[in-house]
């Protein structure tokens, strides 16, 4: 059951528009981190590799977070090969987080709180997922790039909808890749 609700959660990760919750909140945060001393134009290939550990979602899940990611590092000028030797290796990681809202209601107390009322308060659970994307280089055996996208969950029923949200979380992650492009310009 909870190997379920974590790879619902993961797909959701970035396809929702948010819970009961400001929009602000719910918004994408994505955060990159790379390696400054690494010149990134080099690299024009990379394979798949997976990250020892972590753990995945289902087939069509995958295939939808994977397809995301190639469309978009093809976009970059990245040359996919699943054989051979390759510039970069990339991998992605899932994770879910919970955390509680309480949304408290109040009614009546009079002027200036004096007075009878009543109030309530209702919990609710909110789940944010996390999509990971690492870029390894082969030859010094090191992570050199990282991007994540972080976002409360709320999946759709349309699959199509699901992989075009996710298509626009991968090129807001690759949005500065590589690292450096845009003051060169």
């Amino acid at each position: 059951m909870k190997k379920t609700k974590f790879i619902a959660a993961a797909l959701a990760l970035v396809v929702g528009a948010g819970l009961a919750i400001p929009a602000a909140v719910t918004a994408q945060q994505v955060a990159t981190n790379y390696d400054t001393k690494v010149n990134f134009t080099k690299y024009k290939t990379y394979h798949w590799v997976d990250i020892q550990g972590a753990t995945y979602p289902n087939q069509l899940n995958d295939l939808m977070i994977r397809n995301a990611i190639d469309s978009t590092l093809k976009m970059k000028g990245l040359v996919r090969q699943d054989s051979g030797s390759v510039d970069l290796y990339v991998g992605y990681q899932l994770s879910v987080a919970q955390s509680t809202e309480w949304n408290a209601y109040g009614t009546g107390g009079g002027r200036w709180g004096a007075g009878a009322g009543m109030a309530s308060a209702q919990q609710s659970t909110i789940e944010t997922g996390t999509l990971a994307v690492d870029l390894y280089d082969p030859t010094m055996k090191q992570l050199v790039w990282q991007s994540t996208a972080t976002k409360t969950i709320n999946p759709s029923s349309n699959a199509q909808k699901n992989q075009q949200n996710m298509q626009k979380a991968t090129d807001k992650m690759f949005q500065d890749y590589p690292p450096g492009a845009a003051k060169k310009k």
